[in-house]
């Protein structure tokens, strides 16, 4: 399987402010939006609880997809961890 799935989902519209928000702070962070974002989702799961955000999934039928989504297994090594906010 592909990690990459930009092609079997469909490409949400951001609203103006999120972009420009996203805009900036990759501005701020001196890397593209797209990793921006990407380093965003990866820190999710350290601001919600990943158990009840995983229970609540509607897309059950992607259970395949679960081994590729951050809110599955989020534990990162406390030297991962400073790594990835390290990079804010």
């Amino acid at each position: 399987m592909k990690d990459n799935y930009e092609n079997v989902f469909y490409t949400p519209k951001f609203s103006n402010r999120s972009t420009i928000s996203v805009r900036r702070l990759a501005s701020y962070m001196r890397k593209p939006m797209t990793k921006t974002v990407d380093l965003i989702i990866e820190i999710l799961p350290y601001m919600f609880d990943s158990e009840k955000v995983c229970k609540s999934c509607e897309k059950k039928i992607f259970n395949k997809l679960c081994d590729y989504c951050s809110f599955n297994n989020p534990k990162l090594e406390p030297e991962e961890q400073i790594e990835l906010f390290s990079s804010l």
